[in-house]
C-alpha cells in the first residue's frame, strides 16, 4: 500500500503547491468492482491555483490504463483513463449548494486534511460509464466460433417424449 497524500486544500493553494506521482489500481478500494484486472498504476498531478475570478481551484489531471469487466461478456476490457479537472474549492455547505446550481461549475468543500488519493479515487469512479462494455460485435459473446449452432433436423424433438403421456381431461 502506497502512503497517502493529505492536503490542507486552501493552504494547498495558497502556496500554489504542486504535487505528482502514481498510485497502484490495487491500492484504490472503491473501484475493485469494476476491475477485471487490478494491476497497473495511473499518474495523477495536482495543482494548487488562484483563478481569474480569484477564487481557489485545485487542478486535477489522471492518466493511466485499466483493465475493466465488460458488463456484456464480463471480459476484459481496456480503458484509457485522460481526466482534466479543475475543482472550486469552498468554505461552507451553502457556498457549496450555490456552486452545485451553476453546472458549468465542480465545487468541492474546502476540508483541512483532504486525501488526494480518495479525490483521485472519486475523479476516476465518476469518470466511468454505468455499464463499461465492448463495442458492439467485439465482445466474445459474438464469437461465431465460440457458439455453434447445433443441427437437429434429422433427430427428434426433445418434446417427443411428451406425446406418449396419456392426454388427461
Amino acid at each position: 500500500m502506497s502512503v497517502r497524500f493529505v492536503i490542507n486544500a486552501l493552504d494547498f493553494v495558497r502556496k500554489a503547491g504542486e504535487r505528482h506521482g502514481k498510485i497502484q489500481l490495487a491500492d484504490l478500494e472503491r473501484i475493485q468492482d469494476f476491475l477485471h484486472e487490478n494491476g497497473g498504476d495511473v499518474e495523477y498531478r495536482i495543482n494548487g491555483i488562484v483563478g481569474r475570478d480569484n477564487k481557489p481551484y485545485l487542478q486535477l489531471q489522471i492518466k493511466g490504463e485499466m483493465h475493466l469487466c465488460c458488463q456484456r461478456c464480463l471480459g476484459s476490457l481496456v480503458h484509457q483513463l485522460e481526466i482534466q479537472t479543475s475543482l472550486l474549492l469552498v468554505e461552507t455547505e451553502a457556498e457549496l449548494i450555490q456552486a452545485d446550481e451553476d453546472e458549468t461549475v465542480d465545487a468541492l468543500l474546502a476540508i483541512a486534511d483532504m486525501d488526494v488519493q480518495d479525490l483521485i479515487e472519486e475523479e476516476i469512479i465518476l469518470s466511468l460509464a454505468i455499464s463499461s462494455r465492448h463495442k458492439e460485435g467485439e465482445c466474445d459473446v459474438y464469437d461465431s466460433k465460440r457458439y455453434k449452432a447445433t443441427e437437429n433436423s434429422d433427430s427428434e424433438s426433445p418434446f417427443a417424449a411428451l406425446k406418449s403421456l396419456k392426454k388427461i381431461r
